[in-house]
């Protein structure tokens, strides 16, 4: 059997690869006309690559329908004019289920979360991912990786028993070390993608990524589109004046060990009057203190 053509795919990840929120309305469920106006906001505003289910998506707070519920009601909100990458993970045969699910709604890719197990061993990492992707040979695959205990190495193996897997999204808060894994791993065979947004893709992009990640591209996708543009025409001092712009805001979403990364996006979206800025357990509300202020960053991108 010859290899798909993943050419589309591996360009779609090197861009701006946004991960949507998943609004919940007064009754807890998902806000299915709130979810479509959101991502329609992304696509009118020149986002071409959507990750459904991602962490942003709160994934690991949704139960199995609502996760297929996502991935359909966002390819029918995108109409084909993106690329979705879904993200997918837990045990072997529900991973490989809602690939198949993915694919069959018009995905192109899964992006396969990190292992939550309390025991993964590098063989054990290679296995899983290996049984994934070879489930769906037809679908980019993006291990996220966000420990430093993976050698490059182990990355390499699966890359080549597995051509489907092209990229990997990379979210460990190190530059240096990301340098090493991606030349240990293959620089040219994956599509690096800074898994750590906005913050971090200057430094990483530095070090060979070409795409990041955005959870801050619900609130002001322009941003983020100015953030990639910069780092693809090479001018940093551009890159960084979007960075300057974005630390606060990103800096709130990392305190705390990342307690309040999805609650700071979602208050963002609630002061403009885009969602509700309800998160499920075990994310929490944003304290009534810090509200005011991330409501005066989103007025102010906003403008």
């Amino acid at each position: 059997m010859s290899t798909p053509d993943f050419t589309a795919q591996r360009t779609a990840l090197a861009d701006v690869v946004a991960i949507p929120v998943t609004p919940f309305g007064e009754d807890g469920r998902i806000d299915a006309p709130a979810h479509r106006v959101l991502l329609r906001r992304l696509i009118d505003a020149g986002v071409r690559t959507l990750t459904p289910n991602g962490n942003t998506g709160e994934f690991y707070a949704l139960d199995p329908q609502e996760r297929r519920a996502v991935v359909e009601l966002t390819a029918e909100a995108t109409e084909g004019e993106a690329v979705l990458i879904v993200g997918v993970g837990h045990e072997v045969p529900t991973a490989i289920d809602a690939a198949r699910h993915a694919q069959d709604s018009g995905a192109r890719m899964v992006m396969i979360h990190q292992p939550v197990h309390p025991y993964v061993s590098a063989d054990g990492w290679v296995d899983y991912h290996h049984a994934i992707a070879e489930a769906v040979p037809e679908l980019g695959v993006v291990p996220y990786i966000r420990a430093a205990r993976l050698p490059g190495g182990r990355l390499a193996e699966l890359g080549a028993a597995c051509p489907n897997v092209i990229g990997v999204k990379y979210a460990v808060p190190d530059p240096v070390t990301f340098a090493a894994f991606a030349r240990d791993a293959g620089l040219d065979r994956f599509v690096w993608v800074a898994g750590l947004a906005e913050s971090y893709a200057p430094s990483y992009f530095s070090a060979g990524a070409s795409g990041f990640t955005s959870g801050l591209v619900n609130v002001a996708p322009a941003l983020s589109l100015s953030m990639i543009e910069a780092l693809r025409a090479g001018d940093h001092p551009a890159a960084m004046k979007v960075w300057e712009q974005i630390r606060r805001f990103e800096e709130l979403r990392a305190e705390d060990g990342s307690a309040y990364n999805v609650t700071v996006v979602k208050e963002a979206l609630a002061s403009l009057g885009l969602c509700r800025r309800d998160v499920r357990p075990p994310s929490s509300p944003l304290p009534s203190a810090v509200r005011a202020e991330v409501a005066a960053i989103a007025g102010e991108w906003s403008l």
